[in-house]
């Protein structure tokens, strides 16, 4: 599990990789102590893993995930319990408390080994089930164009209909098929079967119209790699 340690203390990340010796699964290939070189390093190593400190000296640990577009597993790291609830906006595996013992430590992969084990990747074939309040849906993921952050929730939007399901996009990404649904940003998903028309934007961005009606501007660095997806 590729992993990258977050942390502006020299001493905090020295124990924190001795605490992962134990864990042969996990690599660490890189640390980071300000919020502007994490996110340089997320970009090009694409980590599976991130322990991450929420206070730096840059910027705090969630405006390092509102920046990067796809959001790997976290695993945040503090002194301070007070943003424990605040983390799990962010589809967050644990929230470990220093200092750091080794029992929580194990914990919070196994965790992850856990949630791993239960991601069985979803054809386009496949059909989901939404409940909204009192009403329910079943819609095949085909007929899915687009899935859309909604504070804790995911709007879906399949024929005219935009229910909102109670699963963070991540946990939806991690599910599917990455040869058609694109995660254009951080917070929209798309189905490129449902691409009607793609316009360029600023600095090299690219726009997307679905089928649904809905435009969506895909990232600067995402328009690089759906250009990369969708060529032959």
């Amino acid at each position: 599990m590729k992993t990258l340690i977050v942390e502006d203390s020299h001493l905090a990340r020295l124990e924190l990789k001795h605490l992962l010796k134990k864990h042969k699964e996990i690599e660490v290939l890189a640390e980071a102590d300000t919020g502007e070189e994490a996110i340089k390093l997320i970009d090009e190593l694409n980590p599976d893993l991130i322990f991450l400190d929420i206070h730096l000296p840059d910027m705090d640990g969630f405006k390092v995930l509102n920046t990067i577009n796809h959001i790997p597993h976290i695993i945040f790291t503090t002194a301070y319990d007070q943003y424990a609830i605040k983390s799990f906006d962010y589809n967050t595996i644990d929230y470990l408390l220093k200092p750091i013992t080794q029992e929580r430590l194990s914990t919070a992969i196994q965790k992850i080994r856990i949630e791993e084990e239960d991601i069985q990747e979803l054809s386009l074939e496949n059909s989901i089930f939404i409940k909204d309040s009192d009403q329910c849906y079943v819609t095949k993921l085909s007929d899915v164009s687009l899935f859309e952050t909604e504070g804790n929730y995911t709007k879906v939007y399949f024929n005219d209909q935009s229910p909102l399901l109670h699963k963070s996009l991540n946990q939806i990404e991690n599910r599917l098929d990455k040869n058609f649904f694109f995660r254009v940003n951080r917070q929209q998903l798309v189905n490129v079967n449902h691409i009607k028309d793609i316009d360029t934007w600023f600095k090299g961005k690219l726009q997307l119209k679905l089928s649904c009606g809905n435009e969506v501007e895909v990232s600067e660095r995402q328009s690089v790699a759906f250009k990369r997806l969708l060529s032959i």
